[in-house]
């Protein structure tokens, strides 16, 4: 078989280990020199390809590729961009073509969630019909965890650690202070539709450490009659509550809390402000004193605090991708199969994209506890392996020391700018 050259490219939201992603699979790529010729990365995202704006990834040396397993975000860049219909912009897929065609690519990477996987879905479609096939594969990534198929999705696993580890961190200050202070704090978590992230918040209390704490998923409707009834409670037994809320939070006729109104590329609401909102509400009703803090980017850059586990998995997909492409798999995404609760135990398979392209897995309500503010035993039985282990980055100077690539560009062969 000839040797083709590979495209990969980031996008959606990065996290603390897509990079580990890249990693394995430049360096599974190095390792079949033999079928893989050069890997080129698109700058930010699939908007590479389209303005034919590559990185040669063969211009960085192998210690500059190891150091992207310690380094967090998107060392190419992302993009949150969305392909049309191929009969609404069939001048996007021709662009495409004209430029895997220039660059001799027949492998197709791309590192992202469900609406990446609609993109690599009709990549793999339109090219081969325009009669340029490419083998595409999708990489999974999301700190959402709402890909379905997979048992789990690699950047979750740090996200959980990080938002566990500060609940439990910010609920020794508070109760520390919440004689005669702050009484409340409320940790605003990521999840506009899927209240995972939400149910890790959950793992900061435990039997050994306890904590009292109430969750506030978006499968479950608001009722703040319910919740301020029941963080009362919480306060008058403990002198003191934490509130973990996802910024998904809907109301009881389905309306997101928190829209600011705006929409993203891909049309998803903009989301933010329900923990300060739920916070207020708190001290309205109830009169105590309080303090919240939005999560936001840094559970997702949150490299000092990732999760072995996570960065084994991250690893496993990138490199499963490529082997999956050299035997002609396409339209498929290694997925993450769980064997094992206890001992945890996992493999990779191949899941098709037609049954992962944009479908949300939500929060199982058997995850929830049945008043609907914590987590159950079987939550806790699927979070905790996903959180264990430390793989800390090299530090200088007392701060994290992560690597920045040179992205050194491919010369242009089509030449002509495209307007995206």
């Amino acid at each position: 078989m000839a040797k083709r050259n590979a495209f990969y490219a980031q996008s959606g939201g990065v996290t603390a280990v897509i990079n580990v992603s890249a990693c394995a699979i430049i360096k599974t790529a190095r390792d079949h020199g033999d079928r893989i010729g050069k890997v080129y990365a698109g700058r930010n995202g699939i908007i590479g390809a389209l303005t034919e704006d590559l990185i040669d990834t063969g211009k960085e040396s192998p210690r500059a590729i190891d150091a992207l397993m310690h380094t967090p975000a998107g060392a190419f860049g992302s993009c949150r961009y969305k392909l049309k219909d191929a009969a609404e912009n069939p001048a996007q897929y021709q662009r495409l073509i004209d430029v895997f065609r220039a660059h001799d690519i027949g492998y197709f990477f791309y590192n992202g969630g469900n609406d990446s996987a609609d993109t690599c879905l009709k990549v793999s479609q339109i090219s081969a019909r325009m009669g340029y096939p490419v083998t595409s594969v999708l990489v999974p990534k999301t700190v959402d965890n709402d890909l379905p198929v997979t048992d789990c999705c690699p950047g979750f696993g740090s996200v959980a650690k990080y938002v566990a580890t500060s609940m439990r961190e910010a609920a020794f200050d508070v109760a520390s202070m919440a004689k005669t202070s702050t009484r409340i704090f409320v940790l605003e978590v990521m999840g506009r539709h899927a209240g995972w992230i939400t149910a890790a918040v959950g793992l900061a209390d435990d039997a050994d450490t306890p904590i009292p704490l109430v969750l506030l998923f978006p499968e479950i409707p608001f009722d703040e009659a319910r919740f301020l009834a029941n963080v009362d409670a919480k306060v008058k037994a403990f002198g003191y509550c934490c509130i973990g809320v996802s910024e998904g939070l809907q109301n009881a006729e389905g309306k997101l809390m928190a829209e600011a109104g705006s929409k993203d590329a891909f049309g998803h609401a903009q989301l933010g402000g329900i923990g300060p909102l739920i916070a207020t509400l708190v001290k309205d009703r109830l009169g105590h004193k309080y303090h919240w803090a939005v999560a936001d980017y840094l559970q997702r850059a949150a490299r000092h605090l990732a999760s072995a586990t996570d960065i084994e998995q991250a690893y496993a997909v990138g490199k499963a991708a490529v082997k999956f492409a050299l035997a002609g798999r396409n339209a498929v995404m290694p997925a993450i199969v769980r064997t094992s609760d206890n001992p945890y135990r996992w493999k990779i398979d191949s899941a098709p994209l037609e049954k992962i392209a944009n479908i949300e897995k939500m929060l199982p309500r058997n995850f929830i506890s049945a008043d609907g503010y914590g987590i159950t035993l079987k939550a806790r039985a699927y979070l905790s392996p996903l959180v264990r282990g430390e793989d800390y980055p090299p530090f200088k100077r007392g701060l994290p020391k992560y690597a920045r690539l040179k992205n050194v560009a491919v010369p242009k062969k089509v030449g002509i700018e495209f307007k995206i």
